[in-house]
């Protein structure tokens, strides 16, 4: 029998959500694409007038992803330097000292908690029967493209349509990104936090593209905060990479391990570097090519999709939008960019996106002129090998950031 995935639930705008009791630990679990940096962006602005209305916002950062990686045992991002039980302690610290004051904390990363023990752990420590999960979802073809630019961010090497055959179509579906569907198996992830906390203290958000304030309508509305009291933060180093960017820096990649270079220089010349001054310094333009998805990956996910809605809609959690959404229904969303046809001109990197890119590794660099090494002290850099002369640049890099 064919299943309604659509609640009676009023639609995020804040008139008809109840607010949870006073007191409550509202804890953001993401997922990841889901809307989270704008949120935790307007949050952490404004904190101060939230903490007017009786709502903590505990971290001293816009984003505690080290804590909350710690906590889910989770090594962060390539190069990194890797989370420790101090960050988590630190930050539950922070949570008990807001005493019976309602709080909120977000972090997409709370979603790679990957088993009950782990999540049962963290809500026991952040309050046991005081916490509230609030899980914000987005169709997957949605989540697709914006997730495979971020891992090439972290180092991917995969192509985007060989990823998507091997996340659809290559059972077990684990490789090469196994936090993928950790994540966006929506279902399971609402499932594991449901069995800790119960349902009734789970929350489920749709986001609808076509209303941009509708997530931050609904914060407002289940903190008890005045309407428009959330406003978005202005964030371009959040902002997606086009296709010709991501296929640069996931060629870099390739010649990044291929030259076996420290991943400690990756995290600090590539991602922090190049990457995060490109995105702050270039706006894609209309002639810019979008990471476009194949109809057959579309048609996957929406059924995916579809599935997901059934099993939230059975769960009983509450439900605010409408579970729809999910299955990627094109009557109640914007259409969803396609790949670039070979009758298509071939997306080129603009030369200003490339000489920002370059600028922001030798700023993060700082780096004196080569020397000869002890390698090569015999031989001019012309005598030098490529692959030798990228090695000791980048060791040269790292050892000077490391004085840093």
């Amino acid at each position: 029998m064919e299943t309604d995935c659509t609640r009676d639930e009023p639609p995020a705008d804040g008139g008809m959500i109840a607010p949870l009791p006073a007191g409550t630990r509202l804890l953001h679990i993401g997922p990841h694409k889901t809307g989270t940096t704008s949120i935790q962006g307007a949050l952490f602005e404004a904190r101060e007038d939230m903490a007017r209305h009786g709502v903590e916002w505990p971290a001293t950062t816009r984003h505690p992803m080290e804590a909350v990686l710690a906590a889910c045992a989770r090594t962060g991002m390539m190069g990194d330097t890797r989370p420790t039980e101090q960050h988590w302690e630190r930050l539950l610290q922070q949570v008990r000292a807001t005493g019976g004051h309602t709080s909120v904390l977000s972090s997409e990363f709370f979603a790679d908690a990957a088993d009950d023990a782990t999540v049962g752990r963290i809500v026991e420590q952040l309050g046991g029967d005081r916490v509230h999960v609030l899980v914000t979802l987005r169709p997957i073809a949605r989540i697709m493209p914006s997730q495979w630019q971020q891992y090439v961010q972290n180092g991917l090497r995969m192509g985007y349509e060989d990823w998507l055959r091997h996340m659809l179509r290559k059972a077990p579906y684990e490789q090469p990104t196994p936090s993928f569907w950790r994540r966006h198996r929506h279902d399971r992830l609402i499932e594991r936090w449901a069995g800790a906390v119960g349902t009734e203290r789970v929350t489920v958000v749709v986001v609808d593209d076509r209303d941009r304030e509708g997530l931050m309508r609904a914060f407002e509305a289940l903190l008890g905060l005045p309407e428009g009291l959330l406003r978005p933060v202005p964030d371009a180093a959040n902002r997606s990479l086009t296709l010709a960017e991501t296929e640069m820096l996931r060629n870099l990649n390739k010649e990044f391990r291929a030259n076996e270079l420290p991943e400690e220089l990756y995290s600090q010349l590539v991602r922090n570097g190049a990457v995060m001054h490109m995105k702050n310094a270039c706006t894609p333009g209309p002639g810019d090519v979008k990471i476009g998805t194949p109809q057959w990956a579309v048609e996957a996910a929406a059924g995916i999709g579809a599935e997901m809605a059934e099993r939230i809609g059975e769960m009983g959690v509450r439900v605010i939008g409408d579970l729809r959404l999910l299955s990627g229904d094109r009557s109640l969303l914007p259409a969803i960019p396609k790949p670039a046809t070979r009758t298509d001109a071939e997306p080129r990197l603009a030369p200003e996106a490339a000489a920002q890119a370059l600028y922001g590794a030798l700023a993060a660099a700082a780096a004196a002129p080569l020397r000869h090494t002890a390698a090569a002290k015999s031989r001019t850099v012309h005598q030098t090998s490529s692959g030798e002369l990228v090695r000791v640049l980048g060791y040269r890099c790292l050892k000077r950031l490391r004085l840093r």
